[in-house]
């Protein structure tokens, strides 16, 4: 008889849970984590609730959260050489709203003086394909014609209330724009200055224990988000520049402007480049032709590849990745829920969301059976080696390991 085979020792009695005590345990469990799962699901509704209803105060803070990530670098530069925070965070958020203003006034003028002849180019252009439907071998009708045309142009304005509704949801007026651009200015400003005191004054306020967490998660957010932002910008600026260049040289109209709008795009992933390559395509078709359509086409798939496939691997941290189904959906629910804004701040969030989560398994694995287990197997394997290798405990506690 094998070991495996061999009978209870004499006296024990093996006893086994009845099944409907099985049962009743496997439902509990799944029971309580049900609850658990509806509990934190209607946390969530209420805290999107309470952000929906102060987003007007929450848009600041954010975009000016991205701006910091922006401006931090110089300014830390010019305090480490001395100089008052102040005066260092006054000096870049200048620099960056003479930047910001200098591309703005010199695309406008490009804007006003060719879009008349864009018009005109994109009404010959509808002109042949109305005659192009018309003739072999689709043989549409003018009422089918001017029927699919109104159909059109009525979801085309439809959709430009929703993305004008949508650029700053909950921001109505000029006035209100106004002021959301001047709160997220100030909001940088002191951000700035006096952000190196905010999280030792969260420490000290948080206490022992839950000020070294926090001091530690939002450490890591803001790394991740600056990394972010940083590179981000960096691709989506040789994006820019590459696919401008091609413009230019191809003689498409508008090329400064669909450059810039090329580097906004990159900062929605997936979407943004997918929609800025198309309105590029469409100018270079209706004021080019199509021979100049495909090329800008090919070019702006070959950056798109070298950016996707060399440029992020190599500046974006791996810490920092994010799957495509998971940017795609973040930027889908961002644009829904909060229109242009949503989207844009979409993937930043998921990727500091990812920080939160990422420490919070760290947190449970340094606590949970299962490390405790791995770290004995891995002291049984240490002494195991040393018993083999002739070594004795104690000496094996204290000798180093050969390589």
């Amino acid at each position: 008889m094998t070991e495996k085979e061999a009978p209870a020792p004499s006296g024990t009695a093996i006893t086994k849970p009845d099944r409907g005590h099985l049962i009743g345990v496997g439902a509990m469990w799944v029971a309580k984590w049900s609850l658990v799962l509806v509990a934190i699901s209607l946390g969530a509704l209420l805290f999107g609730w309470i952000i929906e209803k102060l987003w007007v105060i929450v848009l600041p803070v954010l975009l000016a959260v991205v701006v910091c990530t922006v401006l931090w670098p110089p300014t830390r530069a010019m305090t480490r050489r001395r100089i008052p925070p102040a005066a260092a965070a006054a000096t870049s958020l200048v620099v960056f709203i003479a930047v910001v203003a200098g591309i703005i006034a010199g695309i406008v003028p490009s804007v006003v003086n060719q879009a008349p002849e864009l018009a005109n180019k994109a009404t010959q252009g509808i002109n042949q394909v109305q005659d192009w439907l018309k003739g072999p071998p689709i043989n549409l009708q003018d009422d089918q014609i001017d029927q699919g045309i109104h159909t059109i142009v009525v979801k085309v304005q439809e959709s430009g209330t929703v993305i004008a509704s949508g650029v700053f949801t909950g921001v109505s007026t000029a006035s209100s724009l106004l002021l959301t651009l001047g709160l997220v200015l100030v909001l940088s400003f002191f951000f700035i200055k006096d952000g190196p005191r905010f999280i030792p004054w969260l420490h000290s306020v948080g206490g022992g224990r839950a000020g070294r967490h926090l001091e530690v998660v939002l450490g890591r957010m803001w790394d991740t988000l600056g990394g972010f932002i940083r590179t981000q910008a960096l691709v989506s600026l040789i994006d820019a520049v590459f696919i401008g260049a091609g413009l230019l040289i191809l003689g498409v109209p508008l090329a400064p402007v669909l450059a810039i709008l090329t580097f906004i795009g990159g900062f929605v992933p997936i979407v943004g480049a997918f929609v800025a390559g198309a309105l590029a395509v469409l100018v270079a078709l209706v004021a080019n032709g199509l021979t100049t359509a495909v090329i800008v086409l090919i070019i702006i798939l070959v950056v798109q590849q070298i950016e996707g496939n060399v440029l992020q691997p190599v500046l974006q941290s791996k810490s920092m990745k994010l799957h495509a189904v998971v940017v795609l959906l973040a930027v889908t629910a961002g644009g829904s829920v909060f229109g242009i804004v949503g989207a844009f701040l979409a993937v930043p969030t998921a990727a500091v969301a990812a920080v939160v989560v990422r420490y919070i398994g760290e947190q449970i694995d340094e606590h949970s059976a299962e490390s405790n287990i791995a770290d004995a197997v891995a002291a049984n394997d240490d002494l195991d080696d040393a018993e083999r290798e002739g070594v004795t405990v104690d000496e094996a506690a204290v000798a180093p390991k050969a390589d």
